[in-house]
């Protein structure tokens, strides 16, 4: 039976914050999640939103989910970003998360962004054979950067 594909509304955010606390404890990372239901349901459903997101609903549950938003390249304009795409380890192996990517890459095309980014960690093997067998390339001369509110505070209190 095929996954109902769809956009992600308010009512689903306990689900959608359910799915990201798995994500985050599968990364080995479960104690950095602070985003709070509420904050996802004002940054996600108002009259600006600052992501989009498809979930995958399977005998009325959700089970996964992608959540993406824009940025913007100077060398390309307009960039969707992935930011998570992720279905309940009981439910993998099954096409959802294929599903899941094909809709954000759909959205994309139908935005007419000149790129798609996302990360995946480097011992996650079985999602960068998925992303590399999709036609994506995994750049290995790239770092990402990241500072803590703590680090951008220390820094600019100097």
């Amino acid at each position: 039976m095929k996954p109902l594909i769809r956009l992600a509304v308010k009512e689903d955010a306990e689900d959608l914050l359910r799915l990201i606390k798995g994500l985050a404890a599968y990364e080995k990372a479960h104690e950095q999640v602070v985003l709070l239901a509420e904050d996802l349901v004002r940054d996600g459903f108002g009259a600006e939103p600052k992501f989009w997101c498809y979930v995958a609903e399977r005998d009325q549950r959700i089970v996964g989910m992608a959540l993406f938003y824009f940025r913007y390249s100077t060398w390309k304009g307009p960039v969707v970003h992935l930011e998570d795409l992720m279905v309940e380890k009981a439910h993998r192996s099954q096409g959802i998360g294929s599903a899941l990517y094909q809709a954000v890459l759909s959205f994309a095309r139908e935005k007419k962004v000149r790129r798609v980014n996302w990360e995946v960690l480097d011992w996650n093997s079985p999602a960068i054979e998925f992303y590399e067998k999709s036609g994506a390339e995994v750049l290995k001369e790239w770092r990402v950067v990241s500072m803590s509110d703590q680090a951008l505070n220390e820094y600019l209190d100097r």
